[in-house]
This record gives structure tokens, C-alpha cells and sequence, in this order.
């Protein structure tokens, strides 16, 4: 995977559009959502047998999705070069969705992201997440922004 191909399929108006979609939904719901990406493994992770998976939730330590009032920050980490995609919830949120219902979008997701539609797989899933979100963690009085909407794009 080139280095740059990122670029190619979450163009700024791709990682505007994102934003705006996690900012839209986060006004529904308690929880506080991170959507990252990363192009692909380093070297190194490769060698040491790292999966998407454990990267994923590498990535949601790094970014301190963890770190929000209600426990109830949720990362969606997509791995360009295999396409795939993980989505890790904290504890507060595991308590009342099973992963299986997490893994069902992330599924759902990586369908739109093979097909070449990344924008739409990544709607998609932030709309899946928001119903799940809002049906288990309507959103208080006070509903602060503890974590940023901008996608990051995860480098070496």
C-alpha cells in the first residue's frame, strides 16, 4: 500500500464530510465517537504477528478514547490495506452492546469500503452507530464534546 493512497480515498472534503457526520451524531447520544485510519501496518507490527484488531485497540488507547466522564467513547479504526475495519467500545458502552452488533457494522462497513465507496460506508456506519448509541446513551442536560470529530489519519 503506497504511502499516499490514503489521500486518494479521504480526500478533505471526504474528511470534512466525516466530521461533520460524528459531530451531527455525537448531538444525538452520550457517547463520544473517533474514526481513524491507517494505511497500513509498520514493518515491525507486521513481524511481530500485530492483527487489525490489536491495533485497533492500540490506536484507541493512543488516542485516549477511553479517556471521557461515561466511558462511552467509541473508535472506528480502518485498516486501508486489507480494508478492514474494527470498531472498539469502552467499557461504559460493552456493558449494554455486545460486540457482535459492533462487528455487524464494522462488516457492513468494509462491504462499501471493498465496493470503493468510502465515504458512504463510513455514513453508514457513523448512522448505525449513532441508533445503537442513542438507544442505550441518550444524550444529559449537559452534553460536552470530550473528544475531537476530525478523522485521524494514524502515521508511523
Amino acid at each position: 500500500m503506497p504511502p499516499w493512497r490514503w489521500r486518494v480515498l479521504f480526500s478533505k472534503k471526504v474528511l470534512g464530510d466525516i466530521e461533520k457526520a460524528v459531530q451531527r451524531s455525537e448531538y444525538q447520544h452520550g457517547g463520544e465517537l473517533r474514526f481513524a485510519v491507517e494505511n497500513a501496518l509498520a514493518l515491525g507490527q507486521v513481524w511481530r504477528g500485530i492483527s487489525a484488531r490489536q491495533r485497533a485497540i492500540e490506536v484507541f488507547s493512543n488516542l485516549r478514547v477511553w479517556d471521557t466522564e461515561e466511558n462511552s467513547g467509541v473508535l472506528i479504526y480502518l485498516l486501508l490495506a486489507d480494508r478492514e475495519v474494527h470498531i472498539v467500545a469502552d467499557r461504559g458502552i460493552t456493558k449494554h452492546v455486545p460486540q457482535l452488533e459492533w462487528d455487524a457494522i464494522a462488516k457492513a462497513m468494509q462491504k462499501e469500503f471493498q465496493r470503493g465507496d468510502f465515504l458512504s460506508g463510513s455514513r453508514q456506519g457513523i448512522e448505525r452507530i449513532t441508533m445503537l448509541l442513542a438507544a442505550h446513551f441518550p444524550p444529559g442536560a449537559d452534553n460536552p464534546n470530550e473528544l475531537s470529530n476530525k478523522p485521524i489519519i494514524v502515521n508511523h
